[in-house]
């Protein structure tokens, strides 16, 4: 493997700078993972974090686990179990107030909530422990790259000092809209450059403490704000402990999140005399997953990928697996001494064959959201089976036998004419999902893909009356 110089300072300009094999910006689910990987396997990595040592790995979160049975062995689940707070959580209880009633849903595979600094702290001990060598407070300012257009590091200051890190492979895990990717010339690859703020989803939560137990500590619970494509949510942590927080898609018309969140609190009797604990706001891709993001000598991991499923906003399981992915396309290239976007798009072939595929046609249910009336998807929503909205929130396809359909029918008169539209539109969702299946084995086939998924969602915009949303 490369023989790196680790850290020489340069008094001349002021600047310090570190070269090794692999340089990782940010030190959340994805970077942690991709760089513990990248240090079991014997090379030297660092984490690039601009958050001091004690803030680092708190970030806002809904604190909601999907898939906690399942991480990669870089950091495995037993360094995380100190951050599991409640593992009696099994379904979903969707509030909706239009209908007065509460529809309980069945939420497939393990769940847990966790808390989510400490979290962090578990993660980034986690890789600590795997050799990877953490630099703190350090605020990435630009991204280098060569003649060629490879990316060959990154350059940031820490108190007033500059900071080269210079890589062969840098991988991105700088989060939602990453500073990065406005730093760095993608025109010599096909990654994704189609991306904007609108795609995203404002969040903003507090970690709140009320006096007695709810009653639902066993459920996520979830309430439709009073507009399209926004929604709240409860989520417990403890039986007293509990993240509260609400989103809305960032083409919406922008919500008030203090004051909207503040509101619902006061009139919940569960939430009388209760006390904040902490409160933070963040941004996240409820988007498809990126086309590309691989470029060469740059990989992007996680939120910075877009790796989130659009329809519920977890993304903690999927990050760390992104980041694995990563690390291991990173390890490959190095052996082989090319870091051209030919050599790292595996990565994408593995990210979306595991779940990204199912993202992008998940996806399709979050434009026809900010299409439709609030009321009426909610007025809808109650008399669908809550098992088969199971299936279409989490894998993004579901079937209804000849009984259900009939039982639907009949309890769902009125809605009639959407259910027709919902129909439509799944239809086009799973030909989504079947093309992704077919993603390119090379860079070289991006542009014909591109063009069969476009006339795919072309249509899906004919048919859901929702405007474009890439």
């Amino acid at each position: 493997m490369p023989n790196h110089e680790s850290d020489t300072a340069d008094s001349s300009s002021s600047s310090r700078k570190h070269s090794v094999d692999v340089v990782v910006v940010g030190a959340g689910t994805s970077g942690c993972y991709a760089a513990a990987t990248v240090a079991m396997a014997g090379y030297d990595v660092a984490i690039v974090e601009r958050k001091s040592e004690s803030e680092a790995g708190h970030i806002a979160c809904g604190d909601a686990l999907k898939g906690a049975d399942a991480f990669p062995d870089a950091i495995p689940k037993r360094k995380l179990e100190p951050a599991i707070t409640n593992t009696e959580v099994d379904h979903g209880r969707f509030e909706i107030p239009q209908e007065d009633t509460v529809l309980e849903i069945p939420v497939p595979g393990e769940l847990a909530v966790i808390d989510r600094w400490e979290y962090g702290k578990c993660i980034i001990r986690g890789a600590n422990d795997r050799g990877v060598d953490f630099h703190y407070d350090v605020v990435v300012q630009d991204v280098k790259q060569d003649k060629a257009g490879r990316v060959t590091g990154v350059r940031g200051k820490r108190k007033g000092e500059v900071v080269h890190f210079d890589a062969d492979v840098v991988v991105d895990a700088a989060g939602s809209l990453s500073l990065l990717q406005d730093k760095v010339d993608f025109s010599d690859s096909t990654f994704d450059t189609n991306v904007s703020y609108s795609q995203f989803c404002s969040a903003y939560r507090e970690i709140v403490e009320v006096p007695e137990e709810v009653e639902w500590k066993d459920a996520l619970v979830f309430k439709p704000t009073k507009r399209a494509a926004g929604y709240l949510w409860y989520f417990p942590r403890t039986g007293t402990e509990i993240n509260a927080g609400l989103g809305f898609q960032m083409n919406e018309q922008p919500m008030k999140l203090v004051e909207d969140l503040k509101r619902d609190l006061r009139n919940r009797p569960e939430f009388q005399g209760a006390t904040v604990k902490d409160k933070l706001g963040a941004a996240l891709p409820t988007r498809r997953p990126y086309d590309s993001a691989v470029h060469p000598g740059y990989i992007a991991v996680g939120d910075a990928a877009g790796l989130v499923n659009p329809t519920t906003g977890g993304g903690i399981a999927g990050a760390a697996y992104s980041g694995k992915y990563a690390a291991e396309q990173a390890i490959q290239a190095l052996e082989e001494g090319d870091v051209s976007e030919e050599a790292l798009w595996e990565y994408n072939e593995r990210v979306m064959d595991h779940f990204g595929a199912r993202y992008a046609g998940l996806d399709v249910y979050n434009v026809l959201s900010t299409a439709v009336d609030v009321d009426s998807l909610m007025s809808l929503m109650a008399s669908l089976p809550a098992g088969k909205l199971s299936e279409a929130l989490y894998s993004g396809s579901a079937d209804l036998d000849w009984k259900l359909k009939f039982r639907t029918a009949v309890k769902s008169f009125g809605h009639w004419g959407q259910i027709y539209q919902f129909y439509q539109t799944k239809q086009l969702a799973d030909e989504l999902l079947e093309h992704y299946h077919d993603y390119p084995s090379t860079p070289h086939g991006m542009e014909s893909w591109q063009e069969r998924r476009d006339s795919i969602m072309d249509r899906i915009y004919e048919q859901t009356g929702a405007e474009a949303k890439y």
